[in-house]
């Protein structure tokens, strides 16, 4: 498994492969509102496994260190890799002196973000037609 920083434009191929992947074909995301125009401003991390693109996330540090679109394709989760990509995201926030992150978590993934020491810190809301919570880390 190799997890690395990944450049937005040069990569967007494999960014696109797995957010399509699982966003729009498993989870039904509409096209036209994946890609937004945050994406050239994020931080990227991309997640290997033999060359293959396999996950994804995003870091926006001008939106306050919100983590976003990560994800993982489906008959490799549960292996480490959306882990190893969170914990790049986290150092990446580091590196920009952010004291928290924060994510709009899908609900199906708070226990994956709680073991990772986040906590929800609102209700129940709904983005991209499937059900959120908003979730905080301190990172100090």
């Amino acid at each position: 498994m190799i997890v690395r920083d990944a450049d937005f434009t040069a990569d967007f191929a494999s960014l696109r492969f797995v957010r399509a992947t699982v966003f729009i074909a498993e989870q039904r995301v509409p096209a036209e509102i994946e890609f937004d125009d945050r994406d050239p401003l994020c931080r990227h991390v991309l997640a290997l496994e033999a060359a293959a693109p396999i996950g994804t996330g995003r870091l926006d540090v001008d939106y306050g260190g919100k983590v976003g679109r990560v994800a993982v394709i489906a008959s490799r989760r549960r292996a480490g890799f959306g882990t190893a990509v969170m914990e790049r995201l986290h150092e990446i926030a580091r590196e920009h002196d952010l004291p928290k992150v924060w994510c709009h978590a899908q609900l199906t993934a708070v226990a994956f973000y709680e073991r990772l020491g986040y906590r929800a810190t609102g209700s129940v809301f709904v983005e991209a037609g499937i059900d959120h919570v908003r979730m905080e880390r301190e990172l100090r």
